[in-house]
């Protein structure tokens, strides 16, 4: 699951640039994705909803309340003061991905652009091919 945040209005291209980049950095194949998770907040933000649908990712949101009940390793006091959570990219990964059952784990904490930041969590036990081995 690959978790998204963002400030309204940020573009499609940089939110699916930096996913196509954490995605590739970590090794881990965009195949293996299963979805976008949010917060409500941004789930209709047109940028992060273009960017999955250009990849043919479904867009998962949760409300704020949910994302600020995830134990995340960088929580930050200004995302809690804006979105009412303090994490959302990893929050929401966690969350999306725990919610397919056994717990999740963090593959890839958050990382930022200018207005766009991601995390990648999976299913705990589940160990995905590397981005060279899916592609063979």
């Amino acid at each position: 699951m690959v978790g998204v945040g963002a400030a309204r209005g940020v573009a499609a291209a940089e939110v699916g640039a930096l996913i196509d980049a954490v995605l590739a950095g970590a090794g881990l194949s965009p195949a293996r994705v299963r979805a976008v998770a949010t917060a409500d907040a941004k789930s209709g933000e047109a940028g992060i909803l273009a960017a999955a649908r250009e990849r043919g990712w479904a867009v998962i949101a949760y409300p704020a309340a949910v994302l600020a009940a995830v134990d995340v390793p960088h929580p930050s006091e200004r995302v809690r003061a804006a979105a009412g959570t303090p994490s959302v990219a990893e929050a929401a990964a966690l969350h999306c991905a725990a919610e397919a059952g056994g717990g999740a784990d963090l593959v890839v904490g958050k990382r930022a652009a200018a207005r766009t930041t991601v995390a990648v969590a999976r299913e705990r036990g589940d160990t995905p091919p590397s981005a060279t081995q899916a592609t063979r």
